[in-house]
């Protein structure tokens, strides 16, 4: 959600009932502007909350010359002061995924501990080791923030151009979708790397556009019917909210170039959700 536009999109998305108050707004406007500033970046989103039990964490984005992949998240307790997140890493994942569990404390430095029994050789010989995993609160932050962004970041087609040399940028050009395109799925996209797209046939790749169908469509999720797309606001808003992390909600007011996405949420992924379609 563009820091730029921060009022009138909260607006946009207070459905749900998740919103931030005069105060917080109010701050956000004053200290994202000295984020861009201080650390150079092209703009900044306001990315969402993770709420905690003690805090809870408001994240913020800033993007660089490519959107996707000059990120960085960063993160504050009173939309003031505001703490880089380190990248995710494929080791960091694997601890969080071991050793994390249960709702956010709300307090960055706080170890999560998994300990494991393994048995080492066969027989009367083998060794029983305790492995002791442990991982802190902000890398737990870091990895869920990465993981929300790679599996329900949505963006409408045709939002972002791919240029020849690799770079994805903002389309300025982009003058929103049509009512009726904004009904179906298939206009939606992720703004990860893509992972379905190179499963496509031939047939199915020579009706689209690389420089702007390079992001999986929102349609070939799996499980199928984990989003759900409804019009708000006297049906002049669409409204796209993720049932595989809930909290996640997405707008666009179609024939504009306005959209968005917000997290406001646990954290926590709704892993029941292929028994409950």
């Amino acid at each position: 959600m563009d820091s730029n536009s921060l009022y009138y999109s909260l607006e946009l998305v207070a459905g749900t009932g998740c919103t931030l108050n005069t105060e917080q707004r109010t701050a956000l406007q004053t200290s994202l502007v000295i984020l861009t500033k201080n650390y150079k970046f092209q703009r900044v989103l306001f990315w969402g909350k993770i709420l905690g039990l003690k805090e809870d964490y408001y994240i913020a984005q800033g993007r660089g010359e490519d959107e996707m992949k000059d990120k960085k998240n960063l993160y504050s307790f009173n939309c003031m002061d505001w703490f880089l997140l380190p990248p995710a890493t494929h080791t960091m994942i694997e601890e969080v995924s071991k050793a994390a569990r249960g709702r956010f404390m709300g307090d960055p430095s706080y170890v999560y501990e998994l300990i494991e029994i393994q048995r080492q050789g066969e027989g009367e010989e083998a060794v029983e080791e305790e492995v002791v995993t442990k991982v802190n609160e902000e890398k737990r932050l870091a990895v869920t923030v990465h993981q929300i962004d790679e599996e329900v970041s949505v963006v409408p087609r045709s939002a972002f151009i791919k240029s020849a040399h690799g770079l994805v940028q903002m389309n300025r050009s982009f003058g929103g979708l049509s009512h009726s395109e904004a009904r179906k799925l298939d206009s939606f996209l992720h703004l990860s790397e893509s992972k379905n797209l190179k499963k496509k046939s031939i047939l199915e790749m020579a009706d689209l556009n690389p420089a702007i169908d390079f992001l999986d469509v929102l349609s070939d999720d799996i499980p199928k019917g984990s989003w759900s797309l409804q019009f708000e606001c006297a049906s002049k808003v669409c409204v796209i909210r993720s049932l595989l992390w809930p909290g996640l909600t997405f707008y666009h007011v179609p024939m504009t170039p306005q959209h968005g996405y917000i997290y406001i949420g646990d954290g926590t992924k709704n892993l029941d959700l292929p028994f409950m379609l």
